[in-house]
């Protein structure tokens, strides 16, 4: 009996009956450019830094951009020159943008919450979200800060801290507005984030000049710092690597392409190859970004029976 059952072939090593088919083989892993597709199909990226095409022609639109993103964030920045104050230019821009997405309602869907940048995903459309505005354009009044808020507004850059900005901060957690720390230094990250009860972000970071304790203060805050990819994906790649060293993979995300064409795959398969977690790699695409944008919400949400600043 013994030799019967040692001798009795096994389910696996029984050979197919004839005429049967062998069973499939089982299909080989996916390479890290297959993977990183995969995963930029499901999972859209937020970006931190898009600037208004020169020209509306109907034959330049939609804008080019790279395949991959979800959402954008539309400058609102004035340069020298635009206007002094800034604040004639920051509505014009407002008003293009506007005509912008309402020249491609299939393309484009202006976004003003959280809930609004999924919907315009689930419809098939790419949410464009208003920011940040220049720090210049609110000439230091809150009442300016508000009504940018009431069109639409989502982030505001700050670039310099003294009593007007630190009172401007506190207003920006009340009513819900970003507070984005692009092209600010060093003291000034420091002073902002020792104020902010929110998430700050850095839409056009550049973590380079950063010291390992301002990204440390960064991630204790949950700020995001939105890299411009390049189309050297391992620099790119060393500078998210020395973010998630010191802040914490929960502060990455994505400013902008600068090859729309070449989009975010490249980057996404480095990092594959570097052992990030698909989940890190979801946090980097949009994640971080729309948890930064959502606490700013509930924040709002728990401050609106507070008083205005004056």
């Amino acid at each position: 009996m013994a030799e019967l059952l040692d001798d009795h072939p096994t389910l696996s090593t029984v050979p197919a009956a004839a005429g049967e088919p062998a069973p499939p083989e089982p299909p080989p892993p996916l390479d890290e450019t297959s993977r990183a597709r995969a995963i930029l199909a499901a999972q859209p990226v937020v970006e931190g830094h898009t600037e208004l095409p020169p020209s509306l022609d109907p034959e330049d639109l939609p804008p080019a951009r790279a395949a991959e993103a979800g959402a954008q964030f539309w400058s609102l920045r004035v340069g020298p020159g635009e206007d002094a104050a800034g604040v004639i230019g920051t509505l014009r821009r407002i008003d293009a943008i506007r005509a912008l997405v309402a020249a491609c309602p299939e393309d484009l869907r202006l976004a003003h919450t959280t809930s609004e940048m999924a919907h315009a995903r689930n419809c098939g459309r790419v949410a464009a979200l208003l920011g940040p505005v220049s720090w210049t354009a609110l000439g230091a009044s809150a009442a300016t800060l508000r009504a940018y808020h009431a069109l639409g507004v989502r982030a505001v850059n700050l670039t310099r801290f003294d009593r007007f900005a630190r009172d401007a901060v506190r207003e920006m957690n009340r009513i819900g507005l970003a507070v984005d720390l692009s092209d600010a230094d060093q003291d000034t990250v420091r002073r902002a984030l020792a104020v902010t009860r929110a998430p700050a972000l850095l839409t056009r970071a550049a973590p380079e000049g950063l010291p390992d304790d301002v990204l440390g203060l960064l991630g204790e805050n949950g700020a995001v710092c939105m890299v411009t990819v390049t189309e050297d994906p391992a620099a790119v790649a060393d500078v998210l690597d020395r973010v998630r060293a010191e802040a914490g993979a929960h502060c990455v995300g994505v400013s902008h392409a600068t090859a729309p064409a070449v989009g975010y795959v490249p980057l996404f398969a480095e990092l594959l190859r570097r052992d990030w977690t698909a989940q890190e790699l979801v946090g980097l695409a949009h994640g971080n970004v729309t948890r930064a944008l959502r606490e700013a919400e509930f924040l709002a949400r728990t401050n609106r029976i507070r008083p205005a600043a004056a």
